[in-house]
């Protein structure tokens, strides 16, 4: 049952036939009286008599309301002078004492009326304060339990809706145009009618009230509230009754704009917290450059310093250099140009992982041929450390894009070069097991610790350890990403006798595509 049902019932607004119904039933109470005051008149004197008149007014005073009490009161001045005031059954009086008795059962009648009167309306008003109150905690208590916005405004439009029974919109702030209104929720069946959107809009930016039962366009159907906080109009709400000439009572419509600043508060709140989310994203996103900036910006001026160097020494015509030295310097500025390179397509290649956009093709591949390529590129690098492969003769064809798994592999071999002694080998190792293909490389390194197991797959992350190689934390996102996209898993863990494995899995079966253009 909605509030407004509840108020009527309580405050006793009857409609005309239930009004009726309760002055007849004072006029009952008389005749109930005197009824019994006859049966009494033979043992008890007329003038101790009143009493059971006064008890009829009491009852009609606290149960059937004002009027009935006063028609109560006046009845009883009539009934106890005509039934029982000699001479009987006339209204003459004999006695002229027993017209002080008359005025003093009339007077204590209507006080009595109007004392029961008062304290019957200050018990409705308390109930009905009690009934706000309670209306206004559930609210709040429903608002603070939304979680975002669209809760909020689901929370605020259902209570709306039950409480007075009507059909309840929510226009917020166009997120492009504030000045512009847009529909956030409403009601299954509401129906704004004609210029609705424009009484909307002038209360929006008056901040008063519009539309139905107000000053302003008051033909429209709808009756709008803004929401107003100290920051300002958050929005508007929208209410409509089921039939056109239900009208809000001044107690209604106090209780709808308690609820409407509760709602502008919530609103409010959420927004703010949307606001603090969004600043956190772009405090991240800065600290994210500052970091990308800080890891490369070393990196790449390294590389720039030692070609520069070399290309400014073999210009030099002024002393004469040595073939071997001469060799030496190009041989280093290649190296440094190739480093350089390497570094700008990591950072392409995560930037291609992070936007979503990184294809892969997968093809039946032979794990071995991978290997081979890998180790092929590499040569370079691992001059002299041997290199230890196992992989079984009858191993599969595994479904993969071999650039990519060319990377992967590329990259974790390097990563075991760089923190591996000079001259420790590197063991490579490829098995089947049930529906998946495992490959190990493992290295003879210090290790990686405990608490940096979980994140050194993380972009830029590196272990702070002294003496520790240099690097930007990007090759094992690289490679987490990759084979991600594969359906595969990958993770460190560390080796027995000292070192680190790093373990790659990729399933049998041809993964489903999941991005346009690839699969993943």
């Amino acid at each position: 049952m909605s509030y407004s049902e509840n108020t009527v019932r309580r405050r006793g607004w009857w409609p005309p036939g239930s009004l009726w119904r309760n002055y007849v039933l004072s006029l009952l109470l008389v005749g109930l009286a005197t009824l019994i005051c006859e049966l009494l008149r033979d043992l008890v004197i007329p003038t101790n008599l009143i009493m059971i008149y006064l008890l009829g007014v009491i009852i009609a005073g606290v149960y059937l309301g004002r009027g009935p009490s006063v028609l109560a009161s006046v009845l009883s001045v009539l009934a106890f002078d005509f039934f029982l005031v000699p001479p009987r059954l006339t209204l003459a009086v004999s006695d002229t004492q027993y017209l002080l008795t008359f005025v003093g059962l009339l007077a204590v009648g209507l006080v009595i009326s109007q004392l029961t009167a008062r304290v019957r309306e200050q018990v409705e008003a308390a109930r009905r304060h009690t009934a706000e109150t309670a209306t206004l905690y559930a609210l709040s208590r429903d608002l603070a339990a939304a979680g975002d916005l669209a809760g909020i405004l689901q929370t605020v439009g259902e209570n709306i809706s039950h409480i007075f029974g009507r059909e309840v919109s929510i226009l917020l702030p166009a997120a492009k145009d504030e000045g512009r209104l847009e529909m956030a929720w409403q009601t299954a069946h509401f129906d704004p009618g004609d210029h609705a959107m424009e009484v909307a809009g002038w209360s929006f930016q008056h901040g008063e009230p519009a539309g139905r039962g107000t000053s302003h366009m008051p033909e429209t159907a709808v009756r709008y509230l803004p929401l107003k906080t100290a920051a300002g109009t958050m929005g508007v709400l929208g209410v409509k009754p089921p039939l056109p000439g239900v009208q809000l009572t001044p107690e209604q419509r106090r209780l709808l704009e308690a609820c409407a600043s509760l709602a502008a508060l919530a609103i409010e709140r959420a927004q703010l917290a949307e606001s603090a989310r969004q600043a956190q994203v772009l405090q991240a996103a800065e600290q994210l450059q500052r970091a990308l900036l800080n890891s490369v910006s070393h990196d790449l001026r390294t590389p720039l310093v030692s070609i520069t160097g070399t290309l400014s020494s073999l210009m030099d015509d002024s002393a004469p250099m040595a073939e071997a030295t001469r060799r030496s310097l190009i041989e280093t500025a290649l190296e440094e140009a190739e480093r350089l390179n390497r570094l700008v397509g990591d950072l392409l290649d995560i930037s291609r992982i992070e936007a979503g956009a990184l294809r892969v093709t997968c093809e039946p591949c032979d794990v071995q041929d991978v290997i081979g390529a890998a180790l092929q590129w590499l040569t370079r690098r691992l001059g002299d450390r041997p290199i230890n492969v196992r992989v079984p003769t009858d191993l599969p064809l595994v479904p993969m894009d071999f650039v990519l798994m060319q990377q992967v592999l590329i990259n974790l071999i390097e990563n075991a070069i760089k923190y591996s002694p000079d001259g420790a080998a590197i063991d490579i190792q490829v098995w089947l097991e049930q529906d998946e293909v495992y490959l190990e490389v493992a290295d003879r390194g210090p290790g990686i610790p405990a608490d940096d197991l979980t994140h050194v797959f993380d972009k830029f992350y590196r272990i702070r350890r002294p003496n520790s190689a240099t690097g930007t934390g990007l090759g094992l996102a690289i490679c987490k990403g990759i084979v991600d996209a594969h359906g595969g898993r990958i993770w460190a863990q560390p080796r027995p006798g000292g070192g680190t494995v790093m373990s790659v899995t990729l399933p049998l079966a041809r993964p489903k595509p999941t991005r346009e253009g690839g699969s993943s």
